[in-house]
C-alpha cells in the first residue's frame, strides 16, 4: 500500500511530489500520458505573475506571491531557467486609468512588492517599442518568466531521485473508499493508498466526483498562441499584458527565457477536454491585439502556433467562485482536490506544493528524511556553454560535439543525457522539452528522423515503435493501419 498517490504529472503534482519526498513516505505519481508535463503545464504563457490580479484573501493571491517570492531560489537548486524581467498591465484609454490604481492597491494588499504606476514616457523608457495607444501601465519588478517544461521536468526528476514513484500510460477509470484508504483503478493495475491528491488538471472534476457528492464541473477554457523566431525575441524586454476582462488579462506580448517572443493568449471555452487546435480566428484575434502593445508586430516571424487548456471551474458549492480548489473534500476523508488550478497556477506551484504536502502531514504525520537531495542539475546545453565548457563535454562524451538539431544547437550528447536521466524521454516530444530539439525555426523538420532513430537504438525497440507524445502519435505505421513500409 502506498501512503500517497497523486493524480496527475503537471507541474501541481510534481511540485507536491517534490515536496512530499521530503518525509518517510511511499508515494506514487499516476499520470495517463506518457511523460510529465503533457497536459495544461506544457502550453502555457511561461509567466511568474507577481501577484495583482486575484483578490485579496483568497488562496490564489497567497498562492501566487508565496510562488513567485520561491522560484528563483527554486530554480537555482533545481537548474532550470529563469529570469525576473517584470511585467506591464498597459493602459489604451485615459479613462481606465483609475483600473491601473485598482489593480495597484489589489496587489499591495496581496504583499507584491515595488509595483507602481507609470506615465507614457517612463513606459518608453522601459519599452521603446510599446504601441501608440498605451498612455499609462502598472510596473510589478517582481514579475517574471521561466521554462514551463523546465520547471516540471526538474520537480518531476528531484522528486523520483528522493523515490517518489512515476507510472506513465496510468489513466485512473475508477476510485473506490477502502477500509485503510482508496482503491485506485487504472488499466494495468489498481493500487491502494491511504491519501489521494487529486492533480489531475481539466480532468479533476472527474476525479473528484468519483468520491464525493458535492460535485464538480470543469470547463476547459482553451488559449491559443503565437511564437516567434528568436530574431525578434528582443523587441521588448518585459512581459506586457493589457487591462484584464472577465475572461482573463488579455492578450499578452513576452520575451520567453529561451529568446523568443510569444504572444497570447485567446480565451475561448470549450466542451472537449482534448481540444487543442488552433484556428484563424484565433491567430487574427492574437495579431490584432497584439498590435495594441507593440509596434510592427513581425507577423512573418512566427515560427508555430499552439494552444492550451485551463481548468476552468463553473459548478462547485464550496469555496470562493474563481478560487482554487485546494483540500480534503468535505464528504471523502483522506482524498485531497487540487483543482481549478488555471492562471497563475505556474507561479503557484512551489508554494502550492508546500501547502498540499502540509494538508498531507496532518493526516499521516510523517517523519522527516535525512538524506533529502534538494538540488538537481540539468541538460548541458551546448547553444549556452563557453567554449571552455564545450570541450570539456565532447572530450569525456564526443556525442557531445555531434549537432543533431540545427536551428538549437542540440548535440547527440544532449538527446542521451534526456533518454538517460531519472524519468529520461520516452517520445520526441519528451526529448524537445528536455533539449529543445525540434523548438527552432524548422520546428523538427530536420532533426526529427535523426531523434526518433536515437530513441530507437537507446530503448532498444524498433523505429516504429517511437511516438511523438501519446499511445497513437506514431510516426510509422504498418500497412495494415494505412501505411506502408
Amino acid at each position: 500500500m502506498y501512503d500517497v498517490i497523486i493524480i496527475g504529472a503537471g507541474v501541481s503534482g510534481c511540485a507536491i511530489a517534490r515536496e512530499l519526498s521530503r518525509f518517510q513516505l511511499k508515494i506514487l505519481v499516476l499520470e495517463k500520458e506518457l511523460d510529465v508535463c503533457e497536459g495544461t503545464s506544457k502550453a502555457n504563457s511561461g509567466i511568474v505573475h507577481a501577484g495583482y490580479d486575484a483578490g485579496p484573501g483568497t488562496l490564489k493571491a497567497r498562492l501566487n506571491v508565496e510562488g513567485s517570492r520561491k522560484m528563483e531560489t527554486l530554480s537555482k537548486e533545481l537548474d532550470f531557467p529563469y529570469q525576473r524581467n517584470g511585467s506591464l498591465v498597459l493602459c489604451f484609454d485615459p479613462k481606465e486609468k483609475d483600473k491601473l490604481w485598482e489593480l495597484k492597491e489589489r496587489g499591495e494588499a496581496n504583499g507584491v512588492e515595488g509595483i507602481c504606476i507609470l506615465d507614457r514616457q517612463k513606459l518608453l523608457e522601459l519599452e521603446p517599442n510599446v504601441g501608440d495607444a498605451a498612455v499609462a501601465a502598472l510596473y510589478a519588478p517582481t514579475g517574471a518568466i521561466v521554462c514551463p517544461f523546465g520547471l516540471t521536468i526538474a520537480l518531476a526528476e528531484n522528486a523520483a531521485e528522493n523515490g517518489v514513484e512515476f507510472v506513465f500510460g496510468a489513466k485512473v477509470q475508477g476510485l473506490e473508499k477502502a477500509q485503510e484508504g482508496y482503491l485506485v483503478h487504472t488499466p494495468k493495475q489498481d493500487y491502494e493508498t491511504k491519501v489521494v491528491v487529486n492533480a489531475a488538471g481539466v480532468y479533476a472534476d472527474e476525479i473528484h466526483n468519483m468520491v464525493s457528492g458535492i460535485k464538480m464541473k470543469i470547463i476547459p477554457r482553451r488559449g491559443e498562441y503565437l511564437l516567434y523566431d528568436k530574431n525578434v525575441g528582443s523587441m521588448v524586454s518585459h512581459t506586457l499584458f493589457q487591462l484584464p476582462t472577465a475572461l482573463g488579462k488579455g492578450i499578452l506580448v513576452t520575451p520567453t527565457v529561451h529568446g523568443n517572443l510569444l504572444t497570447g493568449p485567446t480565451a475561448q471555452d470549450v466542451p472537449g477536454k482534448e481540444e487543442t487546435d488552433t484556428s484563424r480566428e484565433g491567430m487574427e484575434r492574437i495579431t490584432e491585439r497584439a498590435a495594441l502593445s507593440v509596434k510592427e508586430v513581425p507577423g512573418r516571424q512566427v515560427i508555430t502556433s499552439f494552444a492550451g487548456l485551463r481548468a476552468h471551474i463553473t459548478e462547485f458549492s464550496e469555496g470562493e467562485a474563481g478560487d482554487f480548489v485546494i483540500g480534503e473534500a468535505a464528504d471523502a476523508a483522506g482524498f485531497i482536490d487540487v483543482a481549478g488550478i488555471e492562471s497563475p497556477g505556474l507561479s503557484c506551484a512551489p508554494a502550492t506544493g508546500e501547502y498540499v504536502a502540509g494538508l498531507v502531514k496532518k493526516l499521516l504525520e510523517p517523519l522527516e528524511k535525512e538524506n533529502f537531495i534538494g538540488t538537481r542539475k540539468g541538460i548541458p546545453s551546448m547553444a549556452l556553454a563557453s567554449d571552455e565548457e564545450r570541450h570539456r563535454l565532447i572530450k569525456e562524451n564526443p556525442a557531445y560535439g555531434n549537432v543533431v538539431c540545427r536551428c538549437e544547437t542540440v548535440t547527440e550528447g544532449e538527446i542521451l543525457d534526456a533518454i538517460r536521466r531519472p524519468l529520461g524521454a520516452r517520445t520526441t516530444d519528451g526529448v524537445k522539452r528536455r533539449t529543445r530539439a525540434g523548438m527552432g525555426r524548422c520546428q523538427a523538420g530536420f532533426c526529427n528522423p535523426r531523434v526518433v532513430e536515437i530513441l530507437a537504438r537507446e530503448l532498444q525497440v524498433e523505429e516504429s515503435q517511437i511516438r511523438k507524445s501519446g499511445e497513437d502519435a506514431w510516426y510509422i505505421l504498418s500497412p495494415e493501419e494505412g501505411g506502408s513500409l
